[in-house]
């Protein structure tokens, strides 16, 4: 009896003890105070990069994860993706690209943690901001703001995710990856607009997501109202001089632009890495203590997923995985090694504030000591020069606009401007030896008593009719000129003028196509006014409009208008002019080749397609279509497009994406310059080029033989010269 009374107490003692092992191996505390986030009761710096899963392949993620895990990267954020999710109402998808459990599983497997901006609104330069569509057509809607039927829907879809997120464990406090989620997105500004209203939907989505007991801290971008216990943080280029709206809460940096994203007729932009890293260390060395790439791997808008700002198909970001998965050189390597400077200075910098001194004009110098650590950063502010800092008898130089790391107050193991390795650049090789056997196809005006067409006396908004199911709506109405109208004056035929909400517009008269405009990346609105060949008799006026995407951030975004709003006019007919604008119009959306769904291995059959010699070169609204065989070997694939219009591209029936080379324009060109201010007027160079030429096939969408590609050409363009090719380092 004496030793069973002896080891009762010590099962007393072992068993809570074996509980509480067990749990802090199955959860984890998050919780933060005014230096950072504190992990199961440990201090970190955290370094993060942004992977959006529906920019690439299931396929693709464990690579992406893994050259973001060997990068130095702690943390995977990501959006949530209401449209992908939620495509109408109350129906739900989770599967492929939009697999987001599986996503996050994989970066818990590789290690990391995740930071989840679940919103909904997204900004991303995705379409609608990640607003569906149907949400703009729910009754007395109006978006972002204290509206009843809004917070209804947007509580709703933040409810569902996280619902998702808990039952799969994915939570750090039930043994999960999640160690943050996000509300809202960049809200501060549209808050401060609208005022009132704005105020008192932040405190209710505030007090509704904290309500949701994610069991994480929830963190506001862009939103100095955050109210406790939100975290606010900074977006943007720099944020070394961003405090939090309360000394309690950690210095956040939740997007540091790598680089920024393309457009159509837009510069493709270039962010040096001496720069970026850069503005890392200055973060860091002013008491940050996370910071986020936005992007770390950009990927690709596959579909209709780019947004209405001209949003081009590559969204590589100039990030330090490229668009096809392949590691950017200098810019990843020099990141880590970045990154593993931080890591050795990490106790130094969570053990202490620094005492901040300045050797010189344009030099700081940041010390963080404690009883058993020291760090120092010393930074050249100048932009041109370099210096010479004398810390603690030693000298340093400094390049200009830059800051070394020394993790032990003595050597120093990392400077920003200090790049070593190569510099490489990624090739594209052609794979296909000569043209590939193109098919065509030649889309038909629409015509007034077709089928699927409607009438009304006026012109409708566009996306009222289409509600976004394709880029394309027809407007066509009919123009009666008398034989003796004297439509032809001083050999000057009458002028149509027609002005469009944007973004495309190709006008036909008689089924001829008379001709194209489209609005610029800082106006997408258009018009139209030209000289156009009439006959006697009816003459039938047909206006496709082509949106390039929805609107994303903004104000009442829901409120943009696109599409042919008029007026529309003739003038220079004997009677004047001519109002067109309140007639009868008749409206079809899409395409026929779209409704027939001649993209697909099905759908591809039910037209006759012509072949050989007769195949149409640089005709408007045509559709091509040819077989090819996947090539062997793992580099990442891509189409040149170069030789075409504008359009979409199909794979297997899986679109790859919007085309258009949107050449660029002189003034608005090059590779951005960085000199301690984001400046696009300092882009010089690539005049001429298209802003994207290649366009990424996924690997894991083709079979061994028998692919099929379609095109659609809006404007004309020459598909005998597309070739496929692949990308190197």
């Amino acid at each position: 009896m004496r030793k069973n009374s002896n080891i009762l107490p010590l099962i007393f003692i072992i068993i809570p003890l074996l509980w509480i092992l067990f749990i802090s191996s199955s959860s984890a505390s998050v919780i933060y105070d005014g230096k950072s986030l504190i992990i199961n009761g440990q201090r970190r710096i955290l370094i993060s990069g942004s992977i959006h899963y529906p920019r690439s392949t299931p396929q693709m993620w464990p690579d992406l994860i893994k050259k973001a895990k060997d990068g130095g990267l702690d943390v995977i954020q990501t959006y949530v993706f209401w449209n992908g999710h939620e495509p109408s109402q109350g129906n739900y998808y989770f599967e492929e690209r939009y697999d987001l459990v599986k996503f996050i599983k994989l970066i818990h497997q590789a290690g990391l943690y995740v930071h989840i901006r679940i919103g909904p609104f997204i900004c991303a330069e995705w379409n609608f901001g990640g607003f569906p569509v149907w949400l703009k057509y729910v009754q007395g809607i109006e978006f972002r703001t204290d509206n009843g039927p809004f917070k209804a829907a947007m509580e709703k879809f933040t409810t569902k995710i996280v619902d998702m997120m808990k039952s799969e464990n994915l939570f750090a406090s039930q043994g999960g990856p999640i160690i943050l989620s996000q509300i809202e997105n960049e809200y501060g500004p549209v808050e401060w607009d609208i005022g009132a209203p704005g105020k008192a939907y932040t405190k209710w989505f505030s007090e509704m997501a904290v309500g949701l007991n994610t069991g994480v801290p929830w963190v506001m971008c862009k939103q100095e109202t955050a109210p406790d216990p939100i975290i606010d943080t900074c977006n943007g280029f720099y944020c070394e001089n961003f405090k939090p709206n309360k000394n309690y809460k950690p210095k956040m940096f939740t997007e540091n632009w790598t680089g920024w994203y393309t457009a159509f007729g837009g510069a493709v932009p270039y962010r040096p890495v001496e720069d970026l890293a850069f503005s890392v260390a200055r973060f860091i060395q002013n008491n940050g203590s996370f910071m986020n790439y936005y992007m770390f791997h950009g990927g690709t808008n596959f579909g209709r997923t780019g947004s209405g700002l001209f949003v081009a198909t590559s969204y590589d970001y100039d990030a330090p995985i490229d668009e096809y998965g392949l590691i950017r050189e200098p810019k990843w390597s020099h990141l880590r090694n970045m990154h593993k400077a931080i890591k050795q200075a990490e106790p130094a910098l969570l053990s202490a504030y620094p005492t901040v001194s300045w050797p010189g004009k344009n030099l700081e110098v940041h010390v963080f000591q404690s009883k058993r650590y020291c760090a120092a950063f010393l930074a050249n502010y100048d932009s041109e020069n370099s210096a010479t800092v004398t810390f603690w008898n030693k000298q340093y130089n400094l390049p200009a606009w830059s800051v070394s790391i020394l993790p032990d107050c003595k050597t120093e193991v990392f400077n920003t401007a200090k790049v070593y390795g190569l510099r490489r650049h990624a090739k594209m090789i052609p794979v296909s030896s000569g043209s590939f056997p193109w098919q065509s196809y030649i889309e038909q005006t629409v015509s007034a008593d077709d089928s699927d067409t409607f009438t009304n006396a006026g012109l409708l908004e566009q996306v009222d009719i289409t509600r976004d199911s394709s880029d394309y709506l027809w407007y066509t109405s009919n123009v009666y000129i008398k034989s003796d109208e004297g439509f032809l004056k001083n050999g000057q035929y009458p002028f149509l003028n027609i002005m469009s909400a944007g973004h495309v517009l190709h006008v036909f008269v008689n089924g001829r196509l008379s001709g194209t405009v489209y609005g610029s990346l800082t106006d997408t609105r258009l018009s139209f006014s030209q000289g156009i060949k009439l006959v006697a008799g009816v003459n039938k006026i047909s206006l496709l409009s082509v949106s390039v995407g929805l609107a994303n951030v903004g104000t009442h975004f829901e409120w943009y208008k696109t599409g042919v709003l008029g007026p529309v006019t003739l003038n220079g007919l004997n009677e004047g002019t001519r109002d067109l604008t309140k007639q009868k119009w008749s409206y079809k959306v899409g395409l026929k080749g779209e409704s027939l769904s001649i993209h697909t291995l099905a759908g591809s059959s039910s037209v006759e397609w012509i072949q050989g010699s007769l195949v149409a070169v640089k005709q408007p609204l045509t559709w091509y279509k040819t077989i090819f065989n996947e090539p062997t070997g793992n580099d990442p694939l891509a189409l040149d497009m170069s030789t075409m219009g504008k359009g979409e591209i199909w794979v297997n029936g899986k679109s790859i994406g919007r085309h258009w080379p949107g050449y660029i324009a002189k003034g608005n060109c090059g590779n951005c310059n960085y000199a301690g201010l984001y400046n696009e007027n300092k882009c010089l160079s690539d005049c001429g080029q298209p802003s994207q030429k290649w366009y990424h096939v996924p690997r894991s969408w083709l079979k061994p033989t028998g692919n099929l590609l379609v095109v659609f050409e809006e404007m004309g363009g020459d598909p005998s010269r597309i070739s496929l090719v692949k990308r190197q380092l």
